[in-house]
């Protein structure tokens, strides 16, 4: 069983109006895309194929949605039945963050019409085949998961109940393909060992991505928590949030040993001293976005004070962004065309539109669904 929680339905703000301003903003540089190619409205050329919109749109966009595969796993697959006022908000901002990525990507893609091809073609040694089919089952499995709510609203108890019977094998499914992919997108750099940076190519990029994407789950869940709390004045589960946040330094503590071992391994650590953009933007992730946060989530203090969790918590993605732009733009660049990449107004316009039709469908799902609910410590919900 779950209650609704009611929420104060704020009218049409300016807030609301910026939103759409900004989606329909990029909507129109989506258009002359379409209408007139990339070259129209990007800056991308022959020595910087991949930019903003790989990036931050999929390889963050995808990170950050991980909040959604964490919260399952522990609601349904791990006995934290506790955090399921956690859970709903994490299914949709995952579900988001995912129907977003791909929004991006069609976009981005030279060919889109072909994005079909993915299904009837198989290469099955192609690192892209592995992340695509994930993406795309996992998407699936999130609308599963937060189909529910649609169901209640319109007050339909057969399909409710069917998606009850099957949450543990989705909850498996989703954690088992998000482990897949978080992790392949780290291996689509594995393969370019002579054109990234010698302190971001490492075999073991596969498993940092993993563990970013597990420390940065439960660091977007306080974000939501804290941020819907405060725009629908409604209570904030500080509690669940400050146990939620526990398990983030033993993840962080874990990157940083991947990390310096694997330097240490290869006989790179001497480049940590070369006092380049490279070393600087790594030291600058792991002093200020990795050990920082690490520390202060491990204070009781800070996880008891929602202001201090909620800026360990920026501090965790902001890593996290960091990270996802040294390795894939920074660190795959050579020095010689560092500066020949500058993303077109236009890059930015799709990107600030893209999240704001994100932002503007959470709030919109919020005022319309039963997104926050109580769960009743005998019966689970779906």
């Amino acid at each position: 069983m779950t209650r609704e929680i009611a929420l104060r339905r704020p009218p049409i703000s300016p807030a609301v109006v910026v939103l759409g301003g900004l989606f329909v903003l990029g909507l129109v540089a989506a258009i002359i895309r379409y209408v007139n190619g990339l070259g129209a409205i990007t800056n991308l050329n022959d020595n910087t194929a991949w930019g903003l919109w790989i990036s931050f749109d999929l390889l963050c966009g995808v990170a950050l949605a991980s909040g959604a595969f964490i919260t399952a796993s522990m609601v349904h697959l791990f006995g934290g039945e506790r955090f399921r006022p956690l859970l709903r908000p994490a299914i949709l901002t995952g579900f988001l963050g995912y129907l977003l990525v791909i929004l991006a990507l069609m976009v981005d893609l030279g060919r889109p019409d072909r994005i079909w091809h993915l299904i009837i073609f198989w290469n099955t040694d192609s690192v892209m085949f592995e992340v695509g089919w994930c993406v795309m089952l996992y998407t699936l499995v999130l609308a599963l998961e937060f189909s529910p709510l649609v169901f209640e609203r319109l007050g339909l108890v057969a399909p409710r109940r069917l998606i009850h019977a099957l949450i543990i094998p989705l909850a498996i499914a989703g954690a088992t393909l998000s482990t897949l992919h978080q992790s392949s997108l780290g291996s689509l750099f594995v393969i370019l060992p002579e054109e990234l940076h010698k302190i971001w190519f490492t075999p073991l990029l596969p498993l940092m991505f993993w563990l970013t994407a597990v420390a940065v789950g439960p660091a977007m869940v306080i974000l939501e928590s804290t941020i819907s709390s405060r725009v629908f004045q409604r209570g904030l589960h500080l509690d669940l949030l400050g146990d939620l946040a526990k398990v983030i330094p033993f993840v962080l503590a874990a990157y940083i040993a991947v990390k310096f071992g694997d330097l240490a391994g290869s006989g790179e650590l001497d480049l940590l001293v070369d006092w380049d953009l490279e070393s600087g933007l790594f030291w600058l992730e792991i002093i200020g976005f990795v050990a920082l946060p690490m520390v202060l989530f491990s204070l009781r203090a800070v996880r008891e004070s929602s202001g201090w969790l909620l800026f360990s918590a920026l501090l965790v993605i902001g890593g996290v962004i960091l990270s996802r732009f040294a390795v894939s733009l920074i660190a795959l660049g050579r020095p010689e065309f560092a500066a020949s990449y500058v993303p077109h107004p236009l890059e930015l316009a799709v990107t600030i539109g893209v999240v704001a039709a994100g932002v503007a469908a959470f709030a919109l799902v919020a005022r319309y669904l039963p997104l926050f609910v109580e769960a009743a410590p005998s019966t689970a919900a779906e």
